[in-house]
């Protein structure tokens, strides 16, 4: 399932198909894995029931479909002006098969599809649990380019007690996709092994403003409405699309290196927002420092007039909730620090994405370690305290979770059960014993090596335990086993003194960015 696209010349498209850059090796090898039971799958009867598939991922097992892999989503949205209403949508696909198929599986739900094309054609299509499945006239061999042209509508109203999509904020939308909603906006490969490249196209009425992941490309004004083009440069999982429509002000600065950089606010809050908004630039130059040169195109805060409860690293453009900022019970150091979290995950979690769900701690634990590591140097928040606090929760956050490498399954409808504290503090915890174990050298040596020879792609716990390796000249088959998958925390390198604490007395959990909680303590946990 790995996607990392390389330069190659562009392949002629065959039956209306656009043509695309080759797959890559290791993205075709999964899928090649995959072949043979999504032939059997794939190739039934014309008058079988339409079945929901996934690509078998052990927390997810419903994402993603097995038999293609994505090239190109060209979105199209057309915002009414009302959070009420359904957006009209047309969402462009263009794929390589990587199996026979006699039908095209794709993630939707939460949205009305009145039709079907498959290279330009009609084609029928059945919804089946949340997967739309779509049967072309004639089936697809292996091999074949091909575009699927779905028009449907996209509803920002949540159903059925489902999290997840658009994000209804006081004057507009957002998206937070991340696990497994992408598909409640539009009809995709919902899953982060399959990264593309996007276009979005928003219309909405005169006096909003749209803006969405990536460069802007065009933008047209006509009889009372506005129509943005935004396209991205660099290959992005699903689960980081993102779209802003609403009564925002769009601020604009340079970066390290000429980076454009441009911030979305509410119009109304933006003289507030100004003076957090300017640390970026500074933020950058700082992760430049640690693992090297900005991976992607743009950059920029998205800050929503919402209650998330919760930050996203939405690729590009970082969703924040405005009260993060706005709350003076936050304090500066703490708010600085969750921005340089989903700063870091710009290049763990975005530019190199986990090619499986349960490889979530690579992203998670990185920002994490870049968050904690920010506060020690800019704010003197002791790193080491810190992850000695986390060390004394270990052992109950294994329990509860499971090890950082292999989190437990979320209950079911609980698409945030997987963003546990065994993900955050306790990957970092890892990070740190690794540094411990190895030496500062090696490990800083590995941090930038990691995100340098998997840019815009995907890769796993087993990639990271060989760099590591690699870098250090050492067998960490052991190390890495016991503190990744085993139940228990192993002994902390350097610190035979440290201990787990029994539950009735170790500290509060930490929280994330991403789980609605009592941030406000987590902050005054972190700063003792």
């Amino acid at each position: 399932m790995l996607l990392t696209p390389r330069d190659r010349a562009p392949r002629p498209a065959t039956d209306g198909a656009r043509a695309r850059t080759g797959a890559p090796r290791t993205h075709r090898r999964l899928k090649a894995a995959l072949a043979a039971s999504a032939a059997s799958v794939c190739l039934v009867a014309a008058g079988a029931s339409p079945t929901p598939l996934g690509v078998g991922d052990r927390l997810f097992p419903y994402l993603g479909n097995p038999g293609y892999d994505v090239a190109a989503y060209d979105l199209s949205f057309t915002y009414s002006g009302s959070n009420d209403k359904p957006l009209q949508a047309v969402t462009t696909i263009d794929a390589r098969t990587t199996a026979p198929l006699s039908r095209v599986n794709l993630d939707f739900a939460r949205g009305k599809v009145s039709s079907v094309e498959v290279d330009g054609e009609p084609a029928s299509f059945a919804a089946a649990g949340e997967d739309l499945v779509i049967t072309p006239d004639e089936a697809l061999p292996e091999g074949r380019w091909t575009r699927i042209t779905v028009r449907h509508t996209s509803d920002p109203m949540p159903t059925g007690g489902r999290e997840g999509g658009w994000l209804r904020t006081a004057d507009g939308l957002a998206m937070a996709n991340q696990a497994d909603a992408a598909h409640l906006v539009f009809p995709c490969n919902d899953h982060p092994s399959d990264k593309a490249r996007f276009t979005f196209r928003v219309t909405a009425p005169e006096g909003y403003t749209a803006v969405a992941n990536g460069l802007q490309a065009d933008v047209r004004r006509s009889g009372g409405a506005t129509s943005w083009t935004y396209r991205t440069q660099h290959p992005m999982a699903t689960e980081l699309a993102q779209v802003s429509i609403g009564r925002s002000t769009v601020l604009r600065r340079t970066g390290p290196h000429g980076l454009p950089l441009r911030d979305v606010v509410p119009t109304r809050h933006r003289t507030a927002l100004e003076p957090w908004l300017a640390k970026t630039p500074e933020q950058i130059s700082w992760m430049e420092g640690k693992v090297g040169r900005y991976p992607l195109e743009t950059y920029g805060l998205l800050v929503a007039d919402a209650s998330t409860g919760f930050e996203l690293e939405t690729q590009t453009l970082s969703l924040f909730e405005k009260g993060l900022f706005t709350d003076p019970a936050f304090p500066e150091w703490y708010v600085d620090s969750i921005m340089v979290h989903e700063l870091a995950h710009q290049w763990f979690g975005d530019s190199v994405s986990p090619r499986t769900w349960s490889d979530l701690w690579l992203n998670e634990g990185h920002a994490t370690w870049y968050e904690a590591l920010y506060a020690e140097e800019k704010s003197n928040r002791s790193l080491e305290a810190r992850m000695r606090a986390a060390y004394a929760a270990s052992d109950r956050w294994r329990a509860a979770g499971g090890p950082p490498a292999a989190p437990k399954v979320p209950e079911p409808g609980s698409r945030l059960g997987i963003f546990r504290p065994n993900v955050y503090d306790g990957a970092a915890l890892v990070l740190y014993a690794l540094r411990q174990e190895i030496g500062r050298p090696a490990f800083e040596g590995l941090q930038r090596a990691w995100v340098s020879r998997h840019k815009d792609g995907t890769a796993t716990t087993a990639d990271f335990v060989s760099l590591a390796a690699q870098m250090s000249g050492r067998d960490l088959n052991g190390f890495f086993q016991a503190w990744l998958h085993g139940e228990k925390t192993p002994p902390m390198p350097g610190h035979p003194d440290w201990k787990p604490v029994a539950a009735d007395q170790s500290p509060g959990q930490p929280t994330s960015p991403k789980v609605a909680a009592p941030r406000k303590a987590a902050a005054e946990q972190h700063g003792e």
